[in-house]
């Protein structure tokens, strides 16, 4: 083992001996580990420190884990940084609520040292991704023309391998993006989005899926039908890759941000995570969902077959029992259907397996 320090850990759990004893383990394995009593010293420390992950109990006295993860998620300072909930709960909505305020993963109690360190080493591995997105964002900002094109595909191909993560980077998931990408490019020129703005979207499309990196694996690579409590879990995707995404200065991950948290709204209100309804739908959300659903219908899945591009259409065309009048932007549809040979040589180039 090398013996130069590794990253920074903090722990905040009113339990001493857990911590004591989580601490000695973690610095055997070179991290530089920090301890917190409380979740008031938790948040100072985590602002003093800036440490690489946060591992949080929920049930203290004072304030619990959940408004702790909020206060840090809430904090420009710290909301970059992971946090993993330690809980001895087991019910699903106690997981759902670690999740929706602001966890990356959770932990149950007592913890198996096999499965921290695998976790811990995972979610550092998605930080540093992370990181590299971010100072990549801001080297585009300030270099010449050249070098701006080389790190922006530098920074764009991170992004999606980011994304390929949450789905073990197989490369139907990586063609899959890159079509979500022409599609939304094809249809942004379409309704008169201009040329460079269309390059913005047709790039950041591609990240819309980036939130999955922090569903757990036993969720998303579930083969069976997922429970309704599961599905909750998935939905956090779009909020959890808008707060991946929060912040930058990057146009990209601007607008990244905005069709990861948007891309699953629906026209008439009856989509996630807000049930936004018409325009109120952001332009680029709306545009991302009707090229995901094209791209869905083509592809093969555990519970559907792949369709054929004709009937594809036919079904966006609300002619179908599967998707739903009122679902769509009716202006963007017919956009798609004038552009619909387009999306068949994108899928036919960059064929699902």
């Amino acid at each position: 083992m090398s013996s130069e320090p590794r990253e920074k850990i903090l722990m905040v759990d009113d339990d001493a001996q857990v911590v004591g004893v989580i601490g000695q383990f973690l610095s055997s394995q070179g991290f530089r580990f920090h301890g917190a009593s409380n979740g008031r010293e938790g948040i100072e420390k985590a602002k003093e420190l800036h440490p690489d992950l946060i591992f949080l109990d929920i049930s203290m006295p004072g304030m619990d884990g959940f408004e702790v993860c909020r206060s840090l998620k809430g904090d420009p300072v710290t909301v970059r940084i992971p946090v993993v909930v330690l809980t001895g709960y087991t019910d699903m909505e106690s997981k759902i609520k670690a999740l929706k305020a602001g966890a990356s993963d959770f932990l149950g109690k007592p913890l198996d040292f096999t499965e921290l360190l695998v976790r811990t080493e995972n979610i550092l591995q998605v930080k540093k991704h992370q990181d590299f997105l971010e100072e990549h964002s801001r080297i585009l900002e300030t270099q010449v023309q050249e070098r701006t094109r080389q790190y922006k595909e530098a920074m764009l191909d991170t992004a999606q391998r980011l994304t390929l993560a949450s789905e073990y980077r197989d490369v139907d998931t990586f063609n899959h993006v890159k079509r979500i990408g022409f599609y939304a490019e094809v249809l942004a020129r379409e309704v008169g989005i201009a040329a460079e703005e269309a390059d913005i979207l047709s790039h950041a499309s591609r990240m819309h899926d980036i939130g999955k990196v922090g569903i757990p694996d036993a969720i998303l690579l579930k083969q069976g039908e997922l429970t309704r409590d599961e599905f909750e879990i998935i939905k956090t995707h779009t909020t959890i890759g808008a707060r991946i995404l929060k912040g930058s200065n990057s146009p990209y991950l601007q607008a990244a941000e905005v069709i990861a948290l948007t891309h699953h709204e629906r026209w008439d209100g009856s989509g996630y995570p807000q049930g936004l309804k018409g325009e109120k739908i952001p332009i680029g959300g709306r545009i991302v969902y009707l090229a995901d659903v094209y791209d869905a219908l083509r592809s093969k899945r555990p519970y559907k077959p792949s369709f054929e591009h004709e009937n594809a259409v036919e079904m966006l065309a609300c002619k179908g029992p599967i998707i739903r009048p009122g679902h769509i932007d009716q202006d963007l549809l017919l956009v798609f259907h004038r552009s619909a040979e387009q999306f068949r040589e994108i899928f036919e180039t960059y064929p699902s397996l």
